[in-house]
């Protein structure tokens, strides 16, 4: 009887997998909506009153959307101002979305990826998992490797599709 090879483990393959990076912490998120005037417009003063008796402390630590769910026009400083509540807070306040918001968490986390650590190697992004990653992640991972990678694949180290293939200089 011959001895098994794992071929996968053999093949030198570099996996990263998105999900093993997603950084632990609550999600919450700021509708002004619910303060608006009539539902369809900022007053100043009473925006400012609900900043300063608003229970900020309930996002401590968390990864914070400041939004709104209606169709108003908010001023720019509305959003500033809720951010400035939660700047030392908050893990992390920005004015966008929970999905934008996801977005720009996962780009600084692939942007801080170092790499040289994946010079040169065959790398496999790993598509299956049990969180919900967004799509800008695998394409700022394609982005910020395609330079220094031999190939990048999308999928398991069993059934790749190919994405990216250096060519082979002659």
């Amino acid at each position: 009887m011959s001895e098994i090879i794992n071929k996968v483990a053999a093949s030198g393959l570099v996996t990263i997998n998105l999900e093993e990076i997603y950084p632990e912490g609550k999600r919450m998120s700021v509708d002004i909506a619910a303060q608006l005037w009539q539902g369809i417009a900022l007053r100043e003063k009473d925006f400012r009153d609900w900043i300063k008796t608003h229970d900020w402390e309930q996002y401590r630590d968390a990864y914070v959307a400041v939004h709104c769910s209606v169709d108003a026009i908010i001023p720019h400083w509305a959003y500033m101002l809720v951010v400035s509540a939660l700047s030392d807070i908050a893990r992390k306040a920005m004015a966008g979305t929970p999905q934008e918001l996801e977005m720009v968490i996962f780009r600084e986390l692939v942007f801080s990826l170092d790499p040289e650590v994946y010079r040169d190697a065959r790398v496999v992004i790993k598509g299956c998992s049990d969180r919900e990653v967004p799509i800008s992640a695998y394409s700022d991972l394609v982005f910020h490797l395609q330079p220094v990678v031999k190939s990048l694949m999308f999928g398991e180290p069993c059934s790749t599709v190919p994405v990216f293939k250096r060519a082979v200089a002659k």
